[in-house]
């Protein structure tokens, strides 16, 4: 039985993710959200359609990533509230590490001296862990980082893929 290969670099290269990517990487965020279609032009009804094939559906989601970036990024920043709402133990388990590790970091690397316990600062982070680490696994995070990639790509690419060029886009890659 012969193994199945699969050309990633097909794929990708179709795609261009690498190009895609090296804008999104070298913009400021005031710039990304600088660049926020209107909702009405984001869920513009008359504009959806079913793709004829997959060339077209190719086309439509390579124009609506460059396009709509800063609204896909503001549908994905809306679906990570969602999930850690969703998930309380697990914001809870963000919380409790960051606000530990603020709190550790602001002793300076003095001891911690409550009374009649002292602790150094690699006892505070050995606690921290110990309690950090078996919260965050009893949180799911894998689960909720999973539902988080799905829920997102079936949003966001289901949108660029039904949602239509305009008009004058459409006929500008056909004269070439």
């Amino acid at each position: 039985m012969s193994r199945i290969q699969i050309p990633l670099d097909v794929l990708t290269s179709r795609l261009n993710l690498s190009d895609r990517f090296a804008g999104v990487r070298s913009q400021s965020l005031s710039n990304r959200f600088a660049n926020l279609k209107p909702i009405s032009e984001f869920l513009d009804l008359k504009r959806l359609s079913k793709p004829a094939n997959f060339g077209e559906v190719q086309s439509r989601v390579n124009y609506n990533l460059g396009h709509f970036s800063s609204n896909y990024f503001v549908v994905f920043l809306m679906l990570s509230i969602y999930s850690l709402l969703t998930n309380l133990v697990l914001l809870f388990d963000i919380i409790l590490v960051v606000g530990g590790m603020w709190g550790i970091g602001r002793l300076e690397g003095r001891d911690l001296d409550v009374g009649f316990i002292k602790a150094t600062s690699s006892q505070l982070y050995t606690a921290l862990l110990i309690v950090a680490v078996p919260l965050g696994l009893w949180a799911s995070p894998i689960t909720t980082i999973l539902w988080l990639i799905g829920a997102s790509g079936v949003s966001i690419l289901g949108h660029a893929s039904f949602m239509d060029k305009p008009i004058d886009e459409a006929f500008s890659g056909e004269a070439v």
